[in-house]
């Protein structure tokens, strides 16, 4: 199935989870007052999220004469972007992230360790993958997803200390109401990374389009994969599905809740273009 087409159906599934479990832990209106301070709050961070972003990793704009400013800028062309701001993160971890609300406000941001690390044919791959994400605007699918899964946990949230709305208190099985309340928050989890894993492959594909061979990108992403083990990044956890590869490692269950496919995974759907 094209990711495109998997993304809108798991955007769909999140949106009926929201709605049926609103309905049955929240009642009504209690699901509506909620449901907007969500869009509210995660509007507020869409809009201003390159800004927030930026300052939490205390990134540093870098203008022509930089290395990195010169490769964005060379496949922002290529890729008929307007040309995004250049940042580099006062970090040794290696890692890359892109961020903005549109392709006309997008920023793209490198640690100082990606860049010593990558050659440039690496780091092509690396800032085409990252440029795919502005021109696909997955800034934007990622608030939405985020959107719906907090309006999910804050309705579990609820039932979990008002015990749910009143019709429900009167009219259901109480063990399928502690169910919902645990069962909900997980599963819009897992749905919101499953939505980050295909936007993933689809940035990969578009990166390696852009740089012009997948190999760069692969060697890249090897290379990352290494040096994020041996040199974890001090991120927020918040942010971590910005990154192009996750910054730190966790264990296997965790896999199901990573918002990043492995590496491995990503290297042979990489290959498979050649």
């Amino acid at each position: 199935m094209p990711n495109a087409m998997k993304t809108a159906l798991l955007l769909g599934l999140m949106s009926g989870l929201l709605l049926v479990v609103g309905e049955a832990l929240g009642g009504a209106q209690g699901f509506t007052t909620m449901f907007l301070v969500v869009v509210v709050m995660n509007f507020a961070s869409y809009w201003f999220s390159d800004k927030i972003v930026l300052r939490m990793y205390g990134a540093q704009e870098v203008g022509p004469s930089h290395r990195l400013y010169g490769i964005v800028e060379r496949l922002a062309r290529r890729g008929g972007l307007p040309m995004p701001r250049v940042y580099v993160i006062p970090q040794p971890s290696p890692n890359a992230f892109a961020t903005g609300r549109n392709p006309e406000h997008a920023a793209v941001a490198a640690t100082e360790g990606i860049l010593q690390n990558l050659n440039d044919e690496e780091l092509e791959g690396v800032i085409g993958h990252e440029l795919s994400h502005v021109k696909h605007r997955d800034i934007l699918i990622s608030s939405v997803a985020a959107t719906l899964a907090a309006a999910i946990m804050m309705l579990a949230r609820f039932a979990m200390f008002f015990g749910g709305s009143r019709d429900d208190r009167e009219g259901s099985n109480p063990i399928a109401l502690v169910a919902t309340i645990i069962l909900a928050p997980i599963a819009a989890i897992l749905i919101q990374a499953a939505i980050s894993r295909s936007r993933e492959f689809d940035a990969d594909a578009g990166g390696a389009t852009l740089a012009g061979n997948p190999l760069g990108l692969v060697s890249a992403l090897r290379k990352l994969e290494a040096a994020s083990r041996q040199i974890p990044m001090d991120a927020n956890p918040a942010t971590a599905h910005m990154f192009i590869i996750k910054p730190f490692s966790g264990a296997w269950l965790m896999s199901l809740f990573s918002t990043h496919p492995s590496t491995d995974a990503r290297i042979q759907a990489l290959l498979s273009r050649q």
